[in-house]
């Protein structure tokens, strides 16, 4: 892969301030202070958020207390999307911190899922990892790899460290010199204007004739509604990592640069905010 280093600890180290605040109708023993904290874009709510769980415990008791869940004006939010990639969809417009309700009754069923332990994290991230190369290098590269580099992804990431991650992880980056690219580009798309959760085909970083594809290639094939016509005003941003990258960046440098931990490039289609 190229090595632009700065991009890939950039991404890493994205941030997004955050306010939690207690569900006005949990019961408190006392009034329930909100709890700040910076997210890490790359990681999982359910992941960084233990010290927001035992901030409001203690002002509660026992057994007004079962599985907490987070929610955005009415949103539930899913723990299994990347923190970036809930910002991104739903709360790129408003004004920072992010204010996330916090709740300990009434599960959502219909729209979460359960999330019992660290250990389902775990298993939800693998998962994704090993689709994503499945798509690049038909599962070779992360099949070869021992227990202990899958380990060690895990815990690079659970534990907020870089070079630890990008040890094991720059060799799912890598593709052979003749190929010019993945097999194909592993990436979701995600709008808030549908019913579908996502979007996801398979697609090539190198169209038949040599040429990189873009990000606008993509857009225009899978999800030709994202770009605005040649003659409209722009109706939607496309948003990574809280920035809309150019439409002629190369699919295959954004794949290396900025897919989440995951592998995968989570694309948001957001309608363009009205100053």
């Amino acid at each position: 892969m190229t090595d632009d280093k700065d991009v890939l600890r950039d991404v890493w180290f994205g941030r997004i301030p955050t306010c939690f605040t207690l569900y006005q109708d949990e019961i408190t023993e006392r009034e329930a202070e909100p709890y700040y904290l910076l997210l890490p874009r790359v990681s999982y709510l359910t992941l960084v958020t233990d010290k927001v769980k035992k901030h409001f415990q203690k002002v509660m008791r026992q057994e007004d207390i079962s599985e907490i869940w987070f929610e955005y004006e009415g949103t539930p939010l899913k723990w299994h999307y990347p923190i970036g990639l809930l910002f991104d969809l739903l709360a790129s417009s408003s004004a920072l911190p992010w204010n996330i309700i916090v709740h300990f009754k009434s599960f959502p069923e219909k729209d979460l899922l359960h999330c019992p332990s660290k250990d389902a994290i775990e298993a939800h991230f693998m998962s994704c990892m090993k689709e994503a190369d499945a798509l690049k290098h038909k599962s070779q590269v992360i099949n070869e790899m021992q227990k202990k580099d899958h380990k060690q992804l895990w815990m690079g990431l659970q534990n907020d460290r870089f070079d630890q991650f990008w040890a094991i992880n720059r060799k799912l980056m890598e593709y052979p010199a003749e190929e010019n690219g993945f097999r194909y580009i592993p990436f979701r798309i995600y709008q808030t204007t549908t019913e579908r959760p996502f979007i996801q085909k398979l697609f090539r970083p190198v169209a038949a004739d040599g040429q990189l594809h873009t990000l606008g290639d993509l857009l225009r094939e899978v999800c030709p509604s994202a770009i605005a016509p040649e003659d409209g005003g722009k109706k939607n941003q496309v948003m990574i990592h809280g920035i809309e990258p150019m439409l002629e960046t190369p699919l295959q440098w954004l794949s290396e640069h900025l897919s989440y931990p995951d592998n995968f490039l989570h694309i948001s289609i957001i309608p363009q905010p009205i100053d």
